[in-house]
């Protein structure tokens, strides 16, 4: 006796318009299960490959970031990538390619939001969350703030910040230390 046998003759035993609907039904629980386990969007945690110049300054950074975000413990899964444990997770990338969005007038013309003196170019991460870039700097470091990963999308770039500040040059090579002494009396 074949195994097919036994439900094949319990389908067969059903009303016709109910064996009609077995396979889509089947097919519909099948497909809500598969969608219900997928859970919510997550950034990547690809490495960059920065050049050497650019390693120095993201290797200070890393060792400059918070172990925490506002409560959630930071990993790193690789030199240049921080992820706080939020839910989604957030993950910070150092040494990231300029966006190709930049490359649009438009956007080069458009503002982000500055946090604590840094200057951050936003960009839709295309699942409702945010992904944010350092512009007016040395190099490009991205922060990936998915939706419902904090309450405001910009929480992350307050706890980085002070950090990206301290350790990624300006375009003109400059850190700034946050001495508020430098001008004149």
């Amino acid at each position: 006796m074949s195994r097919f046998q036994r439900p094949m003759r319990a389908l067969q035993a059903l009303p016709a318009p109910v064996r009609w609907l077995a396979a889509p039904v089947a097919l519909l629980a099948c497909t809500g299960a598969v969608l219900l386990t997928a859970g919510p969007y997550q950034p990547p945690t690809t490495a960059p490959h920065p050049d050497a110049t650019a390693a120095a300054s993201c290797a200070a950074l890393m060792k400059a970031l918070p172990t925490d975000l506002l409560g959630h413990p930071r990993t790193d899964p690789s030199p240049d990538v921080a992820v706080y444990r939020t839910s989604p997770r957030t993950v910070l990338r150092c040494g990231v390619p300029r966006p190709k969005s930049l490359n649009k007038l438009a956007n080069k013309e458009s503002t982000g939001p500055n946090v604590d003196g840094v200057q951050w170019y936003l960009e839709s991460d295309g699942h409702g969350g945010s992904k944010f870039t350092l512009t007016l700097h040395a190099l490009y470091v991205e922060v990936a703030a998915p939706s419902g990963a904090t309450v405001n999308p910009t929480d992350a770039l307050g706890v980085v910040s002070p950090a990206v500040r301290a350790t990624i040059p300006d375009l003109n090579g400059q850190l700034d230390t946050g001495d508020d002494d430098s001008v004149d009396q």
